[in-house]
């Protein structure tokens, strides 16, 4: 019966959780690089700037972040880049229109375990790219830390806008591009053991992330991972 009524608490918990949404915005003014919006934008999240050339032709110049209120930083917009593909020289400009959270709806989830991976995921109704692909990723590089570089990486080549982070008690929201904890939400998860370093269904993957042990207790296991932004 508790363990019944644990599990409903968790999904009720989960169903009250909302994740950043996407907002446009335009740019007002551009002064000593900074970008000053025509919208308040939370602090951390991400997001595009289009131009419009006219004639119905439009495109993606730059990254964008915000810095809060209605300040933001430009980067090069790097995310199609390739060798074969012309870059776009186009500088921002006042009235350009700005999407932040343009992929906010794809979303890696990051959690000790299949089951609290399979309880999240059909709490919350998002586009979820699986951790077998971040997995795949760290293999690929020979890489064997969660970090903020290869989460952004990672983000980049598959369009993934969020990072959950499920900890013992709480939901954590990171925007990957900007490196920023956008919301921490309060979870409640049963978890008698962590796999290492996330749950995916790659075995040869057990690396030491945290320790050198490939199994732990959940709440050692996962108390570095909040501090990945500081």
């Amino acid at each position: 019966m508790k363990k019944l009524l644990l599990i409903a608490l968790t999904t009720l918990s989960l169903m009250a959780i909302e994740l950043p949404k996407t907002i446009e915005t335009t740019i007002q003014a551009i002064n000593n690089g900074t970008v000053q919006l025509s919208k308040n934008i939370p602090k951390g999240m991400s997001g595009i700037v289009v131009h419009d050339y006219g004639n119905e032709l439009s495109a993606i110049t730059h990254t964008i972040v915000s810095q809060g209120d209605n300040q933001a930083t430009l980067e090069s917009y790097s995310i199609l880049s390739h060798v074969k593909l012309p870059s776009i020289k186009t500088i921002a400009k006042k009235g350009d229109r700005v999407i932040f959270g343009n992929f906010y709806n794809n979303v890696l989830l990051i959690a000790p375990n299949g089951r609290s991976y399979r309880e999240i995921t059909k709490s919350i109704k998002k586009s979820w790219v699986h951790p077998d692909s971040y997995a795949m990723h760290l293999i690929s590089n020979d890489e064997i830390h969660i970090n903020l570089e290869n989460l952004k990486a990672f983000a980049g080549k598959n369009q993934v806008g969020l990072v959950l982070v499920a900890t013992k008690d709480s939901l954590l929201t990171l925007d990957p591009i900007s490196g920023v904890y956008l919301g921490k939400e309060p979870l409640s998860l049963k978890v008698d053991n962590a796999q290492s370093p996330f749950y995916a269904r790659f075995e040869q993957i057990s690396t030491d992330i945290f320790s050198s042990e490939d199994t732990k207790k959940f709440e050692e296991y996962y108390k570095g991972i909040e501090r990945l932004t500081k």
